[in-house]
């Protein structure tokens, strides 16, 4: 016997709109006999039953246990209610409330299902570049406000036609009240214009984007240059394996070394030209769709017709994703098979999102503009995801991600997080979730900042979160911080960099008691004014306490020292030797003007426009300019990156390159049979007089007088870069062994953008490990400055108890 009717109502919060969950319910009371009804409301999706108690019981357990792929239920409140007496289970029109707490998806990748009609030719959304359903296509990027529903997104434009509305009307279909629901007759078209905005291809609907498509895709092949409208902004696009193509890009772009983004057909194209493992196949296939960092195979290894050598020239890796819309798979099944996808804007600037704005911003770069009428609302750059230790490591948190909430393990006021200068992103807190921002960029320009004061608004109305506190970096130059200060009526709290980075990892591993955090990044404003950038502090969630840091050294020129390494090399030189170094028989001093080298002592002499700092960034880039690996640097950390490099063929040489070049880093075992010789330079600790909080100070200078005897004696740079990586290991691993016999502490946690370094990142874990710490690392958010602003949130909500 079924047993009495009873009747209960379920506000139910979470990813539950725009991913198929009204109609997931549908199906379950179907399958149960229950009757009711269910809406979306701005808090979720509210959902009364009437039958059985039993029945309703089974129903629940399905609600938790077998939800669509990107549902999401973080909560479920039930309330007994009085029965109505329904005849059926109804999906109602949405709900506005006063609360507005659902979760917003992001951008998802195609379907399979959608992809297969999409090839059937008996299909009427064949080759359509726009199609998708309630199990894939945009979301986030074009979604104006909350509840999800049509009229509040980019689609409002676009009546669906009686087929269209049809399915959308139906409970039963997978598109029913799929938002971007669409045909060639009725929904978006794509087409295609030369650089002056005239149209080159011809015809509307499926047959205009058809054939805009397959021009597209020709001219690629003929080695053009074409600016492609996606889902969250603009990509510039040329065939990945010409290099002339790609040669007029960097040209063009003005981007002379930075790697280019690629994007292949499948994963299976790839198997010749990387080494592709298969936690980096599951994540290049996922639906999140990043771009994936990815190792290239050395030439003995790759086969013929692969990326051009422009690609990624000085990098041992590739940045590959797999296409995401279907408009990408068309193109690439037309065209070449890997294309590269580059970001489209103007440089420094963020994405072009809007079809005159991209004409304007890069006509003198691309050739032809594949547009497409579907407005992007909300830019989102792609993601960037890289294999380190087995896990998947965030270097930049964005489409496919954002803005899904991180669930902490503790409530959280509402708080605005306004992050760092640099990678930034925002976060906002509600109870224990926190909800970062698309990546948006360097604050550099007015563009960036108005993009910036774009999402805070944005992301503000969409979670209903009105913010009583705000959190800011010190650095007093940062567009963030000044922003921040010029706002009224809200509670101020700074936060240093540093202690940003190390709350971020604490929050995101769950802890809360006091750790040793070994932050290791380029810049961080330290609270005696200095630049740090190489530190072990002592902190909880509350505060800190700095206890082992490099040594100062000048920084010549101020920030001109960011842009040309040689600056650094010559401060450590004259650190080591005194004006002497000037005398030193080393490549570094042959290559140099010495014009330019007599300026800076001088400078250095004098202490003008010399600022001091801890810099484990400015470290790297004073070593590869020392190894003449890069004097100048044309995009951020790209000294750093090639040192890696270099360090990596000094294992090769060592006889570990199937290991050290693989796909998913070194593994333990890799480092613990390392040949012995490849062991650190000396290198000095001891306290630092000049502060009264008496840290250790971590003196380089004897590894800099080690490295210049080793190139005066001809041993090769690869071998001295992979040196100078380990001396880095092991002095932060002796600083963190004395701070831990003193303190008591032995947790440890990793953050800042150096441990981007897989060798830092893989050697310093083991390291510390065999000295009893335990080791906690970002898995969540970047381990670089695009996570700062979650650990900024955090330390406020701290300080205020």
């Amino acid at each position: 016997m079924a047993g009495p009717v009873i009747a209960k109502r379920l506000e139910i919060s979470g990813v539950v709109q725009g991913v198929g969950f009204r109609p997931f319910l549908f199906s379950l009371a179907e399958k149960y006999g229950l009757k009711g009804e269910v809406s979306n409301t701005s808090a979720g999706v509210s959902l009364v039953l009437e039958g059985a108690e039993q029945d309703i019981g089974r129903f629940s357990i399905d609600l938790v246990e077998k939800t669509p792929l990107l549902a999401s239920v973080t909560g479920i409140v039930t309330f007994r209610a009085e029965p109505r007496n329904f005849s059926s289970f109804q999906i109602m029109d949405s709900k506005r409330s006063g609360s507005r707490a659902t979760l917003i998806s992001p951008d998802v990748s195609v379907c399979p299902d959608c992809l297969l009609e999409m090839k059937d030719p008996s299909d009427r959304r064949f080759e359509y570049p726009f199609i998708n359903c309630t199990n894939c296509g945009p979301r986030f990027t074009i979604i104006e406000d909350i509840p999800y529903d049509r009229p509040r997104t980019s689609m409002k434009g676009f009546e669906m036609c009686p087929a269209c509305r049809a399915e959308y009307d139906d409970p039963r279909n997978r598109r029913f009240h799929a938002q971007p629901n669409a045909c060639p007759v009725c929904g978006p078209e794509a087409f295609l214009t030369d650089r002056e905005g005239r149209r080159v291809s011809v015809g509307s609907g499926a047959e205009g984007s058809r054939d805009a498509i397959a021009l597209a895709a020709r001219f690629l092949g003929e080695g053009r240059i074409m600016a492609v409208k996606g889902l969250g902004g603009f990509h510039l696009a040329c065939d990945a394996s010409h290099e002339e193509a790609v040669k007029t890009l960097r040209q063009r772009k003005n981007r002379p070394h930075k790697p280019f983004a690629l994007m292949a057909a499948s994963d299976s194209v790839l198997f010749d030209h990387v080494h592709v493992s298969e936690t980096e196949k599951a994540l290049l296939n996922s639906y999140h769709r990043p771009i994936v960092i990815l190792r290239k195979k050395e030439a003995g290894q790759a086969r013929p017709g692969g990326p051009a050598r422009g690609v990624a020239p000085f990098n041992p890796c590739l940045g590959i994703m797999l296409p995401y819309t279907p408009l990408h798979y068309l193109l690439l099944e037309k065209g070449p098979s890997v294309l590269v996808m580059t970001s489209g804007n103007r440089s420094g600037e963020p994405l072009s999102i809007d079809n005159e704005d991209a004409l304007q911003a890069f006509a003198h770069i691309a050739d032809y503009f594949l547009l497409h009428n579907r407005d992007i609302y909300f830019r989102a750059d792609d993601s960037i995801v890289r294999i380190q230790a087995g896990k998947p490591r965030f270097l930049r948190r964005s489409r496919g991600y954002a803005p899904l909430p991180l669930v902490l393990d503790q409530k959280l006021p509402k708080i605005l997080a306004c992050g760092a200068g640099l990678k930034n992103t925002i976060c906002l807190t509600r109870e224990n979730q926190a909800f970062l921002s698309q990546h948006i960029g360097d604050l550099f320009n007015v563009k960036t900042h108005e993009f910036y004061k774009a999402c805070i608004h944005h992301l503000k109305k969409i979670t209903d979160i009105e913010p009583g506190l705000m959190a800011h970096d010190l650095h007093p130059g940062y567009m963030s911080t000044a922003w921040a200060l010029e706002q009224t009526g809200v509670k101020m709290i700074g936060v240093q960099h540093h202690h940003a980075h190390a709350a971020a990892c604490m929050a995101e591993n769950g802890l809360d008691e006091p750790v040793l955090a070994v932050t290791l990044d380029g810049t961080g404003y330290g609270t005696d004014g200095h630049i740090w950038g190489g530190e072990i502090l002592l902190c909880d969630r509350a505060g800190f306490r700095r206890k082992a840091h490099l040594s100062y050294v000048r920084m010549p020129g101020g920030d001109a020292a960011v842009r040309e390494p040689w600056r650094m090399a010559a401060s450590i030189l004259y650190e080591a030797f005194g004006r002497n170094f000037l005398n030193l028989d080393l490549p570094y001093i042959k290559e140099m003007d010495r014009e330019n080298l007599d300026f800076v002592v001088q400078m250095m002499e004098k202490n003008l426009n010399c600022p001091l700092t801890s810099s484990c960034g400015r470290l790297f880039d004073a070593v590869a300019s020392l190894l003449c690996v890069r004097h100048e640097i044309t995009h951020e950390s790209q000294a750093a990156m090639e040192l890696e490099a270099l360090a990596h063929e000094g294992i090769s040489r060592q006889g570990l390159e199937g290991k050290s070049l693989g796909s998913d880093g070194l593994s333990r075992e890799d480092l613990e049979n390392e040949d012995p010789e490849g062991k650190g330079y000396d290198f000095q600790m001891t306290r630092d007089p000049d502060d009264p909080a008496n840290p250790f100070r971590i003196d380089f200078l004897p590894a800099v007088r080690g490295m210049t005897a080793d190139l005066q004696s001809g041993h090769l740079p690869a071998a001295v870069s992979l040196r100078f990586h380990h001396t880095l290991v092991e002095a932060f691993t002796a600083a963190a062994k004395t701070v831990g016999c003193e303190t008591g502490v032995k947790t440890v946690v990793l953050s800042g953008g150096v441990f981007n370094n897989d060798l830092i990142f893989t050697r310093m874990i083991t390291s510390l490990e065999k000295e009893g710490f335990t080791v906690y690392t970002h898995t969540r958010v970047p381990t670089g400055d695009g996570g700062i602003s979650l650990g900024q949130a955090v330390v406020a909500a701290a300080l205020e108890g």
